[in-house]
C-alpha cells in the first residue's frame, strides 16, 4: 500500500522518532528523497555548500549513479553536530546501523506508536519508501520543475517519476482539487 504523508504528518513522524539518529534517517527520506540504502551510506562528508544552498551528495544511488539533492538547513545542523561530537576524523556513515532491516524496524516502531497515539490506522502502512514518495510529491505540489525533481531524486526519466511518485493521492493534492468544487 502506498502512503503519502502531509507536511503535518512528516513533522509528526520526525517528532515521534525515538532519537536523533532515527530523526536524521527519517529526515533523509522525507526531506531529501533518499532510498534506504542511500540513507545507510550517507556521511557528514557528503554535505556540500553550493551556490544553490546545501546539497547532499549521493555517491552510489540506484544503479551506482551519482547525484546531488538539496538538504534542509536544520538537517545539515543536526548532521554537523553529530560529526563534531565524534572523535574520529575519517569519513564514516551517519548511522550506527548498516542494513535496511534496521531502518524498516525503526519506521515500524514509530508508525505503530503514531497509530496508537493518533488512532489513525494509515500510520500502520507507512514505509521508508513512502518517505521518498512523500518528498517527491511535496516538491511537485510546490510546482518544483519535474525535471529538476528527477535529477534530485535520481530518476532516469520523467515517465517513471510521473507514474510512481507524483502523488495525486497526497493530502495536499486532494485538498487543492476539492477546493475547485464549490459543493464539496
Amino acid at each position: 500500500m502506498m502512503v503519502w504523508l502531509s507536511e503535518d504528518d512528516v513533522e509528526q513522524l520526525l517528532d515521534a522518532a525515538k532519537d536523533t539518529e532515527r530523526r536524521i534517517a527519517f529526515g533523509l527520506g522525507a526531506r531529501c528523497g533518499l532510498r534506504s540504502h542511500e540513507i545507510l551510506e550517507a556521511s557528514p562528508d557528503d554535505l556540500v555548500d553550493t551556490q544553490a544552498g546545501y546539497m547532499l551528495i549521493v555517491k552510489h544511488g540506484k544503479g551506482g549513479k551519482y547525484r546531488e539533492t538539496p538538504i534542509p538547513n536544520q538537517l545539515v545542523t543536526q548532521i554537523e553536530t553529530i560529526d563534531d561530537m565524534r572523535d574520529e576524523s575519517e569519513d564514516q556513515p551517519l548511522l550506527s546501523v548498516d542494513n535496511t532491516n534496521s531502518l524498516r524496524y525503526w519506521i515500524k516502531r514509530t508508525r505503530e506508536q503514531l497509530a496508537e497515539e493518533t488512532g489513525d490506522d494509515r500510520w500502520h502502512y507507512v514505509s521508508m519508501h513512502d518517505l521518498r514518495r512523500t518528498w517527491a510529491t511535496s516538491l511537485d505540489n510546490k510546482s518544483v520543475d519535474a525535471m529538476v525533481v528527477c535529477d534530485w531524486g535520481g530518476w532516469h526519466d520523467l515517465d517513471t517519476f510521473l507514474d510512481h511518485y507524483r502523488g495525486t493521492n497526497s493530502p495536499e493534492a486532494q485538498r487543492r482539487e476539492r477546493d475547485k468544487v464549490d459543493w464539496l
